[in-house]
């Protein structure tokens, strides 16, 4: 099964928590705090890998975890830091944000890397809350936590040549003969259900061509199987348009080349003035000489025609022959351009004050709320001036006094009351 397209979740680990510990010896308050601080979670990587050719493994599995960090340990030992995880992926994947449809990366080479998602920090031991007022802080940090995030990941053939055309015009033909590519061939439409990849050698050159699924009229607009893989052909420098000029289905040899380039234009106008040439196949069946004459006069020159017998291979090598010089006058391909999307870490300073009239209560909401829950242990004093500390330290008490909070007022932050006294 042939599989270009797959929505998949991924979730960095999350970091480890920070300890509370007390290494204990004579002349020391309480023993003194040695709490280590909790391990990174482990990172989300894709890597470009040569051999693959489908995204198949993503049709069974969805959700890719990486490893959480370890929790940090007496002594200030630190937590281990959770193993980075690697998702190998076929050349030519193009990785986008779900939400936002924004490229994140495309994987062009083999072995190509990239970070897509940073794993949580681990939290800070106690050791590191030890001030001159507080020489034995029985709190420590908890470790970040990291969110899900969807993706799409879309497999974009990486070819030199895309042979485009109606069913059952002789693609797969010529793709078998002129490369060692061994596709599926038959005398009825839809033969070619998947893209298929031939390398094409002539003396000490090659090219990659790849046999695009026959389009239909609509397909631009999501009918039959040319727009599932119309994509493929996005990457191609050149375009070869193999027109069946016998006739023998009944239908108009120049109306199906008009036809083929209208269903190009509706999917992208970039990709329909790609440089093309058009092969005539079937040129040695009954009717055919007449057409060409028809098809050539009716294209007037603006266009390379070349006239083929794709089952014995007539007319081929002269193809292949300009197709090389084309190729080499052309500047080499490369990834797609585009902005790069990162998941940017949250500013964990970032607040905002909601006042419920309804409730009379000031709502202290975002990122540092999050903060707060890491930091804060509430059946600890020391902890509780710590997070009293922070709020004036970020600005949350003066924009509670800006917002009209005054003492006594009630103050939620996450799940908790408080009674407000600047």
């Amino acid at each position: 099964m042939f599989v270009d397209k797959e929505r998949i979740s991924l979730k960095s680990g999350d970091g480890g928590n920070g300890a509370t510990s007390f290494l204990r010896y004579k002349g020391v308050a309480n023993g003194g705090p040695d709490g280590g601080d909790g391990g990174r979670g482990g990172h989300i990587y894709f890597v470009g890998d040569r051999h693959k050719t489908t995204l198949i493994d993503f049709h069974f599995k969805h959700k890719y975890v990486a490893e959480n960090g370890g929790k940090g340990e007496p002594n200030k030992r630190h937590g281990k830091d959770g193993e980075d995880l690697y998702i190998p992926v076929p050349l030519g994947t193009v990785v986008k944000d779900a939400e936002t449809d924004k490229i994140i990366c495309d994987i062009y080479y083999d072995g190509q890397t990239h970070l897509v998602l940073e794993g949580g920090n681990g939290g800070k031991g106690n050791v590191h809350f030890c001030t001159s007022r507080r020489h034995a802080p029985h709190f420590s940090q908890t470790g970040e936590k990291t969110e899900l995030r969807r993706v799409i990941l879309e497999l974009k053939t990486i070819a030199d040549v895309g042979l485009i055309g109606f069913p059952n015009v002789g693609k797969s033909t010529i793709l078998s003969k002129v490369s060692g590519a061994k596709p599926k061939i038959a005398n009825y439409h839809f033969t070619t259900m998947s893209p298929n990849l031939g390398v094409v050698g002539y003396y000490d050159d090659s090219f990659i061509c790849a046999d695009i699924p026959g389009l239909i009229e609509g397909a631009s607009e999501g009918a039959g199987l040319g727009f599932e893989f119309l994509r493929h052909i996005e990457r191609t420098r050149i375009l070869v348009h193999v027109v069946d000029i016998s006739g023998v289905e009944g239908r108009d040899p120049y109306e199906d080349y008009k036809q083929i380039n209208a269903e190009l234009k509706g999917y992208s106008k970039e990709l329909a003035k790609r440089p093309q040439i058009i092969v005539l196949n079937k040129c040695d069946m009954y009717g055919a000489e007449e057409n060409i004459k028809i098809f050539k006069k009716k294209i007037n020159g603006r266009k390379k025609v070349f006239t083929v017998s794709a089952i014995n291979g007539e007319g081929l090598e002269k193809v292949v022959q300009t197709i090389i010089e084309m190729l080499k006058e052309m500047p080499a391909p490369t990834p797609i351009e585009h902005e790069e999307f990162k998941y940017e870490k949250v500013d964990v300073r970032k607040f905002e004050i909601i006042y419920s009239e309804e409730d009379n209560v000031y709502i202290v909401d975002g990122p540092i709320v999050k903060l707060l829950e890491r930091n804060v242990v509430l059946n600890d004093m020391d902890s509780l001036a710590y997070m009293q500390k922070t709020l004036k330290d970020y600005g949350v008490i003066a924009g509670l006094r800006k917002a009209g909070c005054k003492d006594n007022d009630t103050v939620i932050i996450g799940d908790i009351e408080f009674t407000f006294m600047d």
